[in-house]
């Protein structure tokens, strides 16, 4: 639903594809299914160099491209070796990778510049234990990437979304002393309503600059889902306007 998208999947981020041929989806500009990393930079920079039409980059997935980097980098600085006597020792690779990964950022910044496209990038979630510094860890939905990479990614983008279906949880308990396990599990209701959460929340990371509420109803179809946030977009652009 964005204004004219062009789509960089990342190897084995299809989805795309099987949406369209099961005719779920229009059939939706997109480059063939980048192999390696130097392959997902040349997109990008034949989107900056050449002239086009498309207003919107949609990156399948963050991850999925975090991936890509880290075997170029396996290969070009640590002789392919995963081991830890290679990327994996003393988890040098994931620190190596980093000026990577800051190059696309930058490369992004440029397209964005020169041929004043929106950047999108898709990333899948992992539930994982967070290591609270004031009290009991506990988990949380996290981006399913390394945390430096997603520190610097996070820090770069203008607004993260969280998506999630609405779901009431009723009658569940945790509790007892100190060391003890005690739970017990609740009923969950509904599920159906798509939302889309736009600030920080305990349970998952998201932010956002553009002044949009808490929480956006997504509605009942992706063209609704597209003109709730693009109405909550414009809001958020009225309410700074009057500040």
């Amino acid at each position: 639903m964005a204004p004219h998208p062009i789509f960089i999947e990342t190897r084995g981020e299809t989805g795309l594809e099987t949406l369209i041929d099961a005719n779920q989806l229009p059939e939706v500009p997109h480059f063939p299914e980048v192999q390696d990393w130097t392959e997902m930079l040349g997109c990008i920079e034949t989107l900056t160099e050449e002239e086009h039409s498309y207003k919107t980059l949609v990156l399948d997935t963050l991850n999925g491209g975090e991936r890509l980097c880290h075997e170029h980098v396996c290969h070009r600085d640590f002789e392919d070796v995963w081991t830890d006597k290679g990327f994996m020792g003393y988890h040098r690779g994931f620190e190596v990778s980093l000026a990577d990964w800051r190059d696309l950022l930058y490369r992004l910044d440029v397209l964005r510049a020169k041929r004043r496209m929106t950047i999108m990038a898709l990333c899948h979630t992992k539930v994982a234990t967070f290591k609270n510094p004031e009290g009991p860890d506990f988990d949380r939905y996290q981006p399913d990437c390394n945390a430096k990479t997603w520190a610097l990614t996070h820090k770069w983008a203008d607004v993260v979304l969280f998506g999630n279906f609405e779901v009431v949880v009723s009658g569940g308990s945790t509790g007892g002393n100190l060391g003890d396990k005690i739970a017990r599990k609740g009923k969950g209701t509904g599920g159906q309503q798509r939302m889309m959460y736009t600030e920080r929340h305990a349970s998952y990371d998201a932010k956002n600059r553009l002044g949009l509420p808490g929480e956006i109803e997504m509605g009942g179809n992706a063209p609704e889902a597209w003109q709730n946030f693009i109405n909550a977009v414009k809001a958020g652009r009225e309410n700074t306007q009057n500040v």
